[in-house]
C-alpha cells in the first residue's frame, strides 16, 4: 500500500464494515471570512497549527515560515502572532508579530509546527520542529534537534514579549523534532511527543533516526532554574521483517484522562502487512492508538498499552491526536484508509462489562468528493456532542478543503450525520485547512490554513490564512 504525507507532513519535510451516515449539503448556510492573510515577510507564512484565543480576545498562533529571510540553513524561521479584532463591527483584524525566530546560529528554535498554549500567568508555550543546541544535522548542515520555548508578555503596554527556550532536543534518548501541540496537566507540567529520537527502531533512516517520544518537561523548583525533561515512552515501531509492532511517529496533540493517563496516536508503526501497511515514503506501518499509563509508585515507569493498531481496512496513518467525549470514548481521524481511500473518521468505544478491549467503529469515510479527503487535524466537540473538523484536500475538483460537522446521534441506533459547512476556494480564500478547529461561545469555528489568502511572497503557493466560519 504506498501511502503519501498529508500536506502538513509534505510541507514540513519539504523543509527539512460499518454503517456509514449520509452527507448534506450544508454549505449554503455557513459564511467564512478570512480574517488575515499572510504574506511571508515580515508577517509569517504557512500557519499549520491553528490558533488558540487569550484572555483578552486575541487569537495567538505560529506559522512555520516567514518572519525574516536572514534565517541559517534551510528555511526561514517562522513567527508567533498576535490577531486583534476589529474595534469597529465590520473593520478589519490586525496582525502583531509576537517573536521572529533566529534559528540554529543564535541556539534559538526553527520553525514551530506546534501552536501555542497559555499557562495561568498569560505566556505562552510551544515547540519548534528545529533549532536550539542540538547538534541534529539534515542535507550536511546542522538544523538543531528542536525546542520548547516560552514568550512572556510586556510588562507594559506595546513592550516587546520575551523569548526563552525552555528545553533544546539533543536528538538521542531524549528525542528531537517536537511535533504537535503541547499539554498541561493540574501540576503545571508541560507535555509534548517527539517525531524522532528516543533510541529505538529505525523510522527515517538516513535523515532522521529513531521512532519517537512522548515527553514530560517540569518547571524548575526555584526562579531563574531549568525546566527537566523526562522520556514518559520510547517508540520502538516494527522490527525489520516483522509485521506487527509497536507504534511510531507520535503525533502530539496529547489528551489525559482523570486518572492523569495520556492518550494519543502514531502516524507510523503497527500493522505492517504486506499489501496493507507495507511500505510508503517516510516511514511503514498504519499507526496506532495508545495510552500511556503513569507509575503506581514514584520513580517508576510509564506503561504504555496498545488500544488499536489500524489494518489500513479500517483507517491508516492518523495525522493527529484524539479527543474524549463525557462518556470516556476517543474520536479521531486517519488520513488515510481503507487502501487506497481518502481517510476517515472513527470512534473508539471505551471496554464495558464483558468487552474488555477497545472497539472501534467508522463514522464516516471520505470520499474525495463533495465531503473532502485527507483529514489531517484533530476533532473538536461543541457543547451539544457534535464533532467539527477539516480536510485538507480534494483532488477530484476544485475545492482546496472543507470545514466539516458530525452531528451525534439524538437516540439509540441512530447513526452520525455528516455535514459539509464551507468548501475552500484557494486564492483569494484559503486552501489546505490541516489544524484543529477552536469554538467560541456563539459557535463561530476559527483555525487556518496552510495555503491560499492573497499572499503572493511564498515559495509553495499562497502564504495561508487565518479564518472565521459561522452560522
Amino acid at each position: 500500500m504506498h501511502r503519501r504525507r498529508s500536506c502538513a507532513r509534505n510541507l514540513i519535510f519539504v523543509v527539512f464494515l460499518l454503517t456509514l451516515p449520509l452527507a448534506n449539503n450544508a454549505s449554503a448556510e455557513w459564511k467564512e471570512k478570512v480574517l488575515y492573510s499572510f504574506q511571508g515577510i515580515p508577517d509569517g507564512a504557512y500557519p499549520g497549527a491553528g490558533v488558540v484565543f487569550g484572555a483578552d480576545g486575541n487569537l495567538y498562533g505560529t506559522t512555520t515560515y516567514g518572519g525574516a529571510n536572514n534565517c541559517p540553513g534551510i528555511t526561514q524561521c517562522g513567527v508567533v502572532f498576535q490577531l486583534q479584532p476589529p474595534m469597529q463591527k465590520g473593520g478589519a483584524w490586525s496582525e502583531h508579530v509576537l517573536y521572529v525566530f533566529k534559528g540554529v546560529n543564535s541556539n534559538d528554535g526553527d520553525a514551530p509546527v506546534g501552536g501555542v498554549i497559555f499557562d495561568q500567568s498569560g505566556n505562552l508555550y510551544g515547540t519548534t520542529a528545529y533549532g536550539g543546541t542540538g547538534k541534529c544535522q539534515l542535507f550536511g548542515g546542522r538544523v538543531g534537534c528542536g525546542t520548547v520555548y516560552e514568550l512572556v508578555p510586556p510588562k507594559q503596554k506595546n513592550g516587546a514579549w520575551t523569548e526563552q527556550v525552555v528545553y533544546s532536543f539533543q536528538s538521542g534518548k531524549d528525542g528531537y523534532f517536537p511535533w504537535g501541540n503541547l499539554t498541561w496537566d493540574s501540576a503545571g507540567n508541560l507535555y509534548g511527543s517527539t517525531q524522532y529520537g528516543g533510541g529505538h527502531g529505525s523510522c527515517n533512516a538516513p535523515y532522521y533516526q529513531y521512532c519517537g517520544t512522548v515527553f514530560k518537561l517540569s518547571p524548575p523548583k526555584t526562579k531563574g532554574g531549568k525546566w527537566t525533561e523526562q522520556v514518559l515512552y520510547s517508540f520502538k515501531g516494527v522490527g525489520a521483517g516483522k509485521q506487527f509492532g509497536d507504534g511510531a511517529n507520535p503525533n502530539g496533540g496529547l489528551v489525559f484522562d482523570t486518572k492523569g493517563t495520556i492518550y494519543g496516536t502514531t502516524y507510523f508503526g503497527g500493522n505492517n502487512v504486506q499489501g496493507r501497511c507495507a511500505g510508503g515514503s517516510g516511514g511503514t506501518g498504519c499507526g496506532i492508538v495508545f495510552k500511556l499509563s503513569p507509575p503506581r509508585r514514584k520513580g517508576g515507569q510509564w506503561t504504555q498499552t496498545l488500544l488499536h493498531r489500524f489494518d489500513g481496512q479500517d483507517g491508516a496513518n492518523s495525522a493527529a491526536g484524539v479527543v474524549f467525549n463525557g462518556k470516556g470514548n476517543l474520536y479521531g481521524t486517519t488520513f488515510y484508509g481503507p487502501p487506497h481511500g481518502y481517510g476517515l473518521v472513527f470512534e473508539l468505544k471505551k471496554p464495558s462489562g464483558k468487552i474488555h478491549s477497545w472497539t472501534e467503529t467508522v463514522l464516516h469515510l471520505f470520499t474525495d468528493g463533495y465531503d473532502g479527503a485527507g483529514p489531517a487535524a484533530s476533532l473538536n466537540f461543541d457543547p451539544d456532542g457534535n464533532l467539527y473538523g477539516t480536510t485538507a484536500t480534494a483532488t477530484s475538483r476544485s475545492a482546496q478543503g472543507n470545514v466539516f460537522r458530525m452531528r451525534a446521534p439524538t437516540r439509540s441506533g441512530e447513526s452520525w450525520t455528516f455535514d459539509v459547512l464551507y468548501t475552500f476556494t484557494g486564492n483569494p480564500d484559503g486552501a489546505q485547512p490541516s489544524a484543529p478547529l477552536v469554538l467560541d461561545q456563539a459557535g463561530n469555528i476559527y483555525s487556518t490554513t496552510l495555503d491560499g489568502g492573497s499572499g503572493t511572497g511564498c515559495v509553495y503557493g499562497n502564504c495561508g490564512t487565518v479564518f472565521e466560519v459561522s452560522p
